[in-house]
């Protein structure tokens, strides 16, 4: 389910934003940051009950299919072949500091609900 939610959120992306910059790939990986902090800390600190295969059922199952790290570091090293330096570094920058703020505020999310 996961690596179909991927490929349907990434053709949406594509048809809206283009191919130029991969906004699909770093849209993926932000909201696939969010829903594992979003969910993990709901069920650490909110059901510490549940039994450790569900627990992981949904951040590996889902969202380890539905994240794309290979493909992030892949299109950054064609940026750089590219000579593309600005945009690599653009993309880098974007993809760790937006995650973790996904990361952030999928766990405050989770603490508030």
């Amino acid at each position: 389910m996961g690596a179909v939610a991927r490929y349907l959120v990434g053709m949406l992306m594509v048809r809206r934003l283009g191919t130029s910059w991969p906004y699909a790939t770093l849209f993926i990986n932000l909201t696939g940051c969010f829903f594992i902090a979003l969910f993990l800390t709901a069920a650490t600190e909110r059901i510490p009950s549940l039994n450790g295969g569900w627990r992981y059922f949904f951040p590996v199952g889902f969202v380890g299919a539905y994240t794309t790290f290979s493909t992030y570091e892949y299109e950054i090293m064609k940026l750089v072949e590219l000579r593309q330096l600005l945009p690599a570094f653009g993309y880098f920058a974007a993809s760790n500091i937006l995650g973790f703020g996904a990361v952030l505020l999928g766990a405050r999310l989770a603490r508030a609900l």
